[in-house]
Parts: C-alpha cells; structure tokens; sequence
C-alpha cells in the first residue's frame, strides 16, 4: 500500500501539468487502475482549485495584457471561443488541448464564480480520466510487435 502511495506521487504532480501525463505515467508504473484514476484526478483539481483561487493575483498582475479590453479583435482569439462555448467548452478542452493551469486561466476570464469552474473542471476531470486511464490500460495489454519494442 506505501509503494503504491508513494508511485502516485510522480502520476499525481505530472496530471497537474499535463492531464494525459498521468494515464501514461500510472501505466508505466504499473499502479492499480483506481490508483491512477484517482492519482490523475486529483493532480488535475489541485492545478484547478490552487490557480482558480490565486488566479485573480495572476490575472492582475501577469496576464493583464491579454485581458485588455482596448485589444485588437485578431489579438484576442479566445473572446470568441469563450463567447460561443463558455465554460462549458473550456473545461472539455482543458484535459485535451490546453493544460489544467491554462483552462483555468481562460475559465476565470470568463468571470464566472469559482465555484461553477471548480464543479464543471471536476466533472471534465472525472470523464476524461476514466477514458484515458481506460484507454490507455487496454491499449497496454495488446501484443506489441517485437519491431515496436
């Protein structure tokens, strides 16, 4: 139980970074599914949770350029995917494309209250987990050709 605790510290710390990391990372230590589900999971909400709550010190004083209102529309390309999809959109793309920091960033420049970004990240988290985690521990156990190896 104390290795397995102290495997999902790396799978934990890289989903924060980038959520893919963590499947790939609890795969190749070969921890227990739920291990890498839950692992994965939490290293993603505790990026979302720290940065939802310090992200408008971060917004005011390093990202304030992108939030300008006086921008060009051309400079400000995520206005339009934030006013077609909100934050819905953003937490769907943040396990995919974007990082947990960077989706959380985008989701408080839509101003919503925080704990509606909490709620729709942790769902986003959740889904995607069990599909990646899922995909990745099935794909794993197929035959590997000794060319690929």
């Amino acid at each position: 139980m104390k290795e397995e605790i102290l495997k999902a510290i790396p799978v934990f710390f890289s989903s924060a970074l980038k959520f893919i990391l963590g499947p790939i990372g609890g795969y190749a230590l070969r921890l227990h599914f739920v291990t890498t589900f839950i692992a994965t999971v939490g290293g993603m909400m505790t990026s979302v949770s720290a940065f939802t709550f310090f992200g408008d010190w971060l917004r005011h004083r390093w990202f304030k350029k992108y939030f300008e209102k006086d921008q060009p529309e051309k400079k400000r390309w995520y206005s339009n995917f934030l006013k077609a999809y909100g934050l819905t959109g953003i937490a769907v793309l943040t396990p995919l494309i974007l990082t947990p920091i960077g989706g959380t960033v985008l989701a408080l420049g839509l101003g919503k209250p925080k704990n509606k970004i909490l709620v729709f990240m942790l769902i986003s988290a959740v889904l995607w987990a069990l599909l990646f985690t899922s995909a990745i521990y099935a794909l794993g156990k197929l035959d590997v050709p000794d060319v690929l190896k």
